[in-house]
């Protein structure tokens, strides 16, 4: 927009400082545009595109153009001031010194976001995609396959941006290569799929470190797509980050309810679905799937637990996150026991019905301890490495009871294997295999297993990822 050389003033009707200086503008014969009234003045700025272009913050703003170009700029009324801009002395001499002015409409809170996508030359690389008038968004979205059979929000370009500013990183940064059609995604691509989620800015940063662990190749996000198994990717949040985003560690924490937890998982689904591929009925194959492949995140309860956070004790210390392979939610109960031996006896016998009670080495699980039970816990001194010893040695088991057709049940260890390992015995978990976390409610005595999938080089391992800014 080419401003005219001389003066430019910019003012709002519903500013009492601007309709105090009206006189003084018309005086100067300045070229005056206005925010909120056409009719008040010669310049009509009701869309804002000049003052979005000038960067107009207060009106009035009062500048000199000369070559096009703006060389001088007051904000606000001030005589003294007024008169050095303009080279005209006893400006409104009725008026006080000096008079402060009101916000620009082109930096409210409910309009940056849109004048930004209009004007701001954005840089958005994102194919756009124009809906046609009698079109629903949201049955647009769906038919178009954007969705998880759940309604999502549109991704609009003000949305997009919005979500932006959750994150210093450059929207064209590539984040990660997202299996199974191996696509680069950027910091963009994930903004626009996080709005899709419902995520809030500040949860941007959450979902970019989410997806950097969810990629890395030791997690097999390709082979966990294609497996007929039920496991998908579960998101553990550590450090100052979960409560600042608002994230839920306690009451209900694996369940539904709470904005951050829901979100920032959906966000990765959807990446993975909309990014890299990954669509149920396609290379998705899972036989019956879970329904954490909506979404599966949560936050785990530091300030009482037993244990250090789970991302420290895996070398992240801080805002991290951990992603680990998951199948589901198995209810653990035990509501006598008040000493850690007992516990972790109940612990490892639902630990072994993991999968198939007859197979060792082969999937992997996360035990989720209770507030209630992280107390025996803690009261007796045991921390995480403690439990973990523990249940080892109670889930190494005898060679002759996992082979097949022990028990009545064809499923287990092959004969030449068992053969092979005479009487010795297997651990249920290969090392690293079970991860232990704390979470949930003040009350209740149940804690959880999550199961895992395959364990390993031939499947999954979890990876933890700092969360950056």
């Amino acid at each position: 927009m080419q401003l005219p050389d001389g003066l430019v003033a910019v003012v709002k009707r519903d500013c009492p400082t601007c309709v105090l200086v009206e006189p003084v503008l018309r005086g100067l014969g300045a070229a005056v545009w206005c925010q909120d009234d056409a009719s008040w003045f010669d310049g009509d700025d009701t869309d804002l595109e000049l003052s979005y272009r000038l960067d107009v913050e207060t009106v009035p703003t009062l500048l000199r153009i000369e070559g096009g170009r703006e060389t001088a700029r007051v904000v606000g009324w001030s005589r003294e001031q007024w008169e050095a801009l303009t080279g005209v002395p006893g400006l409104g001499p009725g008026l006080p010194e000096h008079r402060p002015g009101c916000g620009s409409l082109s930096v409210d809170p409910f309009r940056i976001d849109a004048l930004e996508a209009r004007y701001g030359g954005t840089g958005l690389r994102s194919r756009r995609v124009e809906l046609a008038a009698l079109e629903d968004e949201h049955e647009a979205l769906f038919d178009r396959g954007w969705t998880d059979g759940l309604p999502v929000v549109p991704p609009t370009p003000e949305r997009v941006l919005r979500m932006l500013r959750g994150t210093v990183r450059d929207p064209g940064e590539v984040v990660a290569v997202v299996p199974p059609d191996l696509v680069e995604c950027t910091v963009e691509k994930v903004a626009v799929n996080a709005v899709m989620a419902g995520c809030l800015p500040e949860h941007l940063p959450v979902v970019l470190a989410a997806l950097e662990a969810a990629c890395a190749e030791e997690f097999a996000l390709h082979g966990l797509l294609a497996t007929t198994y039920f496991a998908g990717p579960v998101v553990v949040v550590n450090g100052r980050v979960a409560a600042r985003i608002g994230m839920n560690s306690g009451v209900n924490a694996l369940g539904q309810g709470n904005r951050a937890n829901a979100t920032i998982g959906r966000a990765l689904q959807l990446v993975v679905r909309n990014v890299g591929g990954g669509r149920p009925g396609e290379v998705d194959r899972a036989t019956l799937g879970n329904p954490g492949k909506y979404t599966f995140c949560f936050a785990e309860r530091e300030h009482d637990s037993p244990f250090l956070p789970l991302a420290a004790e895996r070398g992240v210390p801080g805002d991290a996150v951990t992603v680990v392979a998951g199948s589901g939610v198995q209810p653990v109960v035990d509501q006598l026991s008040r000493d850690p031996g007992s516990l972790a006896r109940t612990f490892a016998a639902c630990l072994r019905v993991n999968a198939h009670p007859k197979l060792p080495l082969a999937f992997d699980a996360v035990l989720v301890v209770s507030p209630e039970h992280g107390r025996v816990f803690r009261e007796a001194g045991w921390d995480r490495a403690r439990l973990l010893a523990e249940l080892e040695e109670l889930l190494t088991l005898p060679g002759a009871e996992l082979v097949r057709g022990a028990g009545g049940m064809a499923e287990g260890v092959p004969e030449d294997v068992a053969a092979a390992l005479g009487s010795r015995s297997l651990p249920k978990f290969r090392p690293g295999g079970l991860l232990v976390v704390h979470a949930g409610g003040d009350a209740g005595l149940f804690s959880a297993v999550l199961g895992g999938w395959v364990a390993g080089e031939t499947g999954s391992v979890p990876v933890t990822r700092e969360v950056g800014a």
